[in-house]
C-alpha cells in the first residue's frame, strides 16, 4: 500500500468495472478512501469488497447520474462515511454508436445526460465539500472523440467536447478555491462496454488485440494506465496542475493513427 493519498477521501463514478474499477484500485492503494458509484448493484458491491479484501478503505453507492438526487447522494454519503471530500473523478459514461441520421432524441439526451449532465451535477455537489476541506481535486474522464470524434460517435463527441469546455470553466471559476479541474484522455480501452460494442459489430476481442498491437506503443491503453494519472492528479504532487489536458494515448491524439486501429 502506497500513501500519495492518505487521508483522503474520494468518490469516482461508474466505478463498478473498467476504467472506473481501475482507478479505484490504485485510489485506495494509495491510501485514498473510495466511495464507488454506479447503476450495476452487484458489481459494485463485488468491487467495494475486492477493494476491501486488499486492505483498502471503500464504500459502494448505488446511483444513476442522469439524476441530480442520486449525484447529491453520493457525495453526502462520501461526507457520512468518510468525513471530508477531497477528489471526485467523472468516470461514468455511454458510447452508442450513430451517426448523425441515426441519432435519435431520445438517444441524444441519454448519451449528454449521462457523459455531461451528471458530471455537472456531481460537480454541483462536490464543490461545496471541497471547499469545506480547504480545497479539492476534479478529474473529468474525457475522450478523444472530445477533440475531434468519429462519424458514428456523434453524440458522444458532443457530450466529451462538452466535458472538456465544463472542465476549462471550472478550472477558472474554482481557482481560487483551490479547486483543481483536469481533463484526463484514457485513449483505446478494451473495457467490458466497448468488447460487447464491438462484438455486435463483428469484431471480436482476438482481433482488437491484434489492432493494437499496431497502436503506436504496441497495445491498447488499460484502465491502470488512466488510473495511473488520476492518482496523480489527485495527489497533491499536482498541486499547481489546473484546466490541463492529459492524454494517456500513446499519441493517438496528436500522432498519424493506423487505419483499422481506433474504434469505429
Amino acid at each position: 500500500m502506497g500513501s500519495r493519498l492518505s487521508g483522503k477521501a474520494v468518490v469516482i463514478t461508474g466505478a463498478a468495472q473498467g476504467i472506473g474499477f481501475g482507478c479505484s484500485e490504485l485510489l485506495a492503494s494509495e491510501g485514498a478512501a473510495v466511495v464507488l458509484s454506479d447503476v450495476q448493484q452487484e458489481k459494485g458491491n463485488q468491487a467495494a469488497a475486492k477493494i476491501q479484501a486488499a486492505g483498502g478503505k471503500a464504500h459502494f453507492y448505488l446511483a444513476d447520474v442522469k439524476k441530480e438526487k442520486d449525484c447529491s447522494g453520493v457525495i453526502e454519503t462520501a461526507i457520512k462515511t468518510f468525513g471530508r471530500l477531497d477528489g471526485l473523478v467523472n468516470n461514468a459514461g455511454w458510447f452508442p454508436r450513430a451517426t448523425l441520421e441515426t441519432t435519435t432524441t431520445e438517444l441524444w439526451d441519454e448519451v449528454l445526460q449521462v457523459n455531461l449532465r451528471g458530471a455537472f451535477y456531481c460537480c454541483k455537489y462536490a464543490v461545496p465539500a471541497m471547499r469545506e476541506s480547504g480545497g479539492g481535486s476534479i478529474v473529468n474522464m474525457g475522450s478523444i472523440c472530445g477533440i475531434q470524434s468519429l462519424p458514428n460517435l456523434v453524440a458522444y463527441g458532443a457530450a466529451k467536447g462538452g466535458l472538456l469546455a465544463l472542465t476549462r470553466t471550472l478550472a477558472g471559476a474554482l481557482a481560487e478555491q483551490r479547486i483543481r479541474v483536469n481533463y484526463v484522455i484514457p485513449g483505446w480501452v478494451l473495457t467490458e462496454g466497448e468488447i460487447a460494442i464491438q462484438k455486435g459489430q463483428g469484431r471480436h476481442e482476438e482481433t482488437l488485440k491484434k489492432d493494437g498491437e499496431r497502436l503506436a506503443f504496441g497495445r491498447h491503453q488499460t484502465p491502470r494506465d488512466a488510473g495511473f494519472a488520476v492518482v496523480y492528479l489527485l495527489s497533491d504532487e499536482s498541486a499547481q496542475v489546473t484546466g490541463t489536458v492529459l492524454h494517456i494515448d500513446a499519441g493517438a491524439s496528436s500522432l498519424p493513427i493506423a487505419p483499422g486501429t481506433y474504434p469505429g
